[in-house]
């Protein structure tokens, strides 16, 4: 009657990825070529700027992610949080990019990537109990 115990088709759990255009595409890696350059300058310096570092390896992590290009936006993202321990946008991205990998490792039966990104999302838990905490 109301369709609560209905199944939905696969068609209906598919969530529409929006694809990005070629200017888009260009226009984001051109970003992170100029994020890279300024990460360069910044480390450069005698006095690293932690907060800044973090910053920009955080917007490099949600470019690559735009550009559905995964391992390179987890490994900026994860930089990101070593330079300093946040729950914004780069650290919700971040869980979703772990989510993604493991139902992917799911997928293909791959118990030690299931494992892998279990313990990293639980990382990233913790994380948001010491942020929450010392806030």
């Amino acid at each position: 009657m109301f369709g609560f115990l209905k199944k939905k088709s696969p068609l209906q759990k598919q969530v529409e990825k929006t694809e990005l255009s070629f200017e888009e595409k260009e226009a984001l890696t051109k970003e992170n070529q100029r994020l890279l350059a300024e990460i360069a300058e910044v480390e450069q310096t005698s006095s690293t700027e932690e907060k800044k570092l973090a910053s920009l390896y955080e917007k490099l992590g949600l470019t690559y992610a735009k550009l559905e290009q995964v391992d390179a936006a987890i490994e900026s993202l994860e930089k990101s949080l070593d330079y300093k321990l946040t729950i914004g946008d780069g650290y919700k991205k971040l869980m979703s990019l772990y989510n993604g990998k493991r139902a992917e490792a799911a997928r293909n039966g791959d118990d030690a990537g299931i494992e892998k990104y279990m313990g990293k999302m639980d990382e990233m838990r913790q994380i948001a109990k010491k942020v929450t905490i010392s806030g």
